[in-house]
């Protein structure tokens, strides 16, 4: 009886421990070091590497990744969140409605936040908001979004959470609609490009984050109106570090996310998004950010495929390429690799088509311009140069992403050793149960003996 108590404690405790070790397993390692996956693709162009923790540039047509440093990596996000809380207002909510602050949006106005000193029972629009949310990284803009759209603050929390899993986001995990430090909030370089390049389909989403300048007008509770500038340093034309055809972004900063950016930037009908996270500076991440899209727009080019298109680097035949086709729905859906890497799709109607669709090589793109958006961080965010209005070409984005057959992520954010620990407590409780069985029964032979 003692030797079943004795092991009963012992995997009491140990089941604890082992809880303990997976919520800790939600923490991100900020110490661990990645290399240029990219790199190590033959035949692919050799890219410098960058001085941020993570980062990843893709293609936003086709999504193929043409850099990748840690991409999958989990790192806080900071205010680059707020990337998908404006992704979950457009798709939820009309430009026109008119959005009442409560103590929900309020609480946030604070000297080490960054607010719009909203008012409890003040009446803006959800343009507005979504403005102040991009433009001033307004954390108060965005608690009052979340409830007003998801009518209430954890609805809109797990609606991020639902839309990043349809997306295909498999690091990340949202807490809050802001960005605001927590242990559970994290995300990852190329999870923010996947966000980034859906909200970059929605007419909506462009327009606000194509407005490096706007003004709240006068409201029932304030006078004054609230004029805004972009703080997203490539996204302003009098800055330094201004990039030609930049449509736009999302700067982020807390003390343990340190500095995080996401950029999108358009020329001659390409357009590339590049994420970096956990960087030193504002300054260092716009400099490794500038450093992507020189060596994307330098060494790659866009090719028509019956279909579809392709990223190559310069210089390799499409014929170079292999193809993967499969059939559904009347359709043919073809995704192109180099090597193992993928770099491209099409999709045709399967009466056009006669045979796998073959690669004809067409004109591509490479320089352009044109962006939208400003950006701000969380608390404390550092902000860059102010910035006169850039006029954006909005363009419709059709997403030709696609996915080999039949290879669906489950992980949803999950990393494989928390799975495992939670797999092993399961068990542990599993034989818990038994023993507290067995030790019932024993128990009763024992009264019974007894009698």
């Amino acid at each position: 009886m003692k030797k079943v108590k004795k092991l009963f404690a012992f995997l009491t405790i140990l089941s604890m421990v082992l809880m303990m070790s997976a919520h800790v397993m939600a923490a991100v390692d900020l110490n661990a070091k990645y290399e240029v996956d990219t790199n190590k693709i033959q035949g692919w162009p050799q890219a410098a590497d960058i001085a941020s923790d993570t980062g990843i540039l893709m293609d936003a047509d086709t999504g193929t990744v043409l850099f990748d440093k840690g991409g999958d990596q989990q790192r806080y996000p900071a205010s680059i969140t707020k990337i998908m809380t404006l992704l979950v207002a457009v798709e939820n909510s009309s430009m026109d409605e008119q959005v009442t602050f409560t103590e929900t949006g309020v609480r946030n106005v604070a000297a080490d936040s960054s607010n719009i000193n909203s008012k409890v029972g003040e009446v803006m629009t959800m343009q507005d908001c979504l403005h102040a949310l991009m433009i001033i990284s307004a954390n108060d803009a965005a608690a009052q979004i979340a409830e007003h759209v998801g009518g209430t603050e954890q609805n809109f929390i797990d609606m991020m959470n639902q839309r990043a899993a349809e997306i295909g986001c498999t690091n990340t995990h949202f807490t809050n609609s802001s960005g605001l430090p927590d242990e559970n909030h994290y995300s990852s370089a190329k999870d923010m490009a996947l966000i980034f390049r859906e909200g970059l389909k929605n007419k909506d989403f462009r327009s606000v984050l194509g407005d490096a300048d706007y003004t709240i007008q006068p409201t029932n509770m304030t006078s004054d109106k609230r004029v805004m500038h972009t703080h997203h340093p490539m996204f302003a034309p009098e800055s330094d570090i201004y990039y030609p055809g930049c449509i736009g972004g999302k700067t982020g900063f807390t003390n343990l996310a340190a500095h995080t950016l996401v950029t999108a930037v358009e020329q001659n009908g390409t357009t590339y998004i590049a994420v970096v996270m956990h960087g030193v500076e504002l300054s260092t991440c716009c400099l490794d950010s500038k450093a992507l899209f020189d060596y994307g727009f330098g060494n790659f080019t866009k090719t028509a495929v019956d279909g579809g298109s392709v990223i190559l680097p310069k210089g390799m035949d499409v014929n170079a390429l292999t193809a993967k086709s499969e059939s559904s729905n009347g359709k043919i859906k073809t995704v192109y690799y180099a090597g193992d890497h993928q770099v491209g799709t099409s999709t045709v109607d399967e009466t056009a088509a006669t045979a796998t669709p073959t690669p004809e090589t067409a004109a591509s793109g490479t320089a352009g311009d044109t962006l939208d958006q400003s950006g701000e961080s969380d608390n404390n965010e550092i902000s860059g140069t102010s910035s006169s209005e850039v006029s954006q070409n909005s363009k419709s984005t059709r997403d030709t992403q696609s996915t080999t057959t039949g290879k669906v992520s489950e992980t949803k954010g999950v990393p494989a050793l928390r799975k495992i620990l939670l797999m092993i407590m399961a068990a542990m409780v599993l034989i818990l149960i038994a023993l507290l069985a067995a030790l019932g029964r024993k128990e009763r032979k024992h009264r019974k003996h007894r009698r």
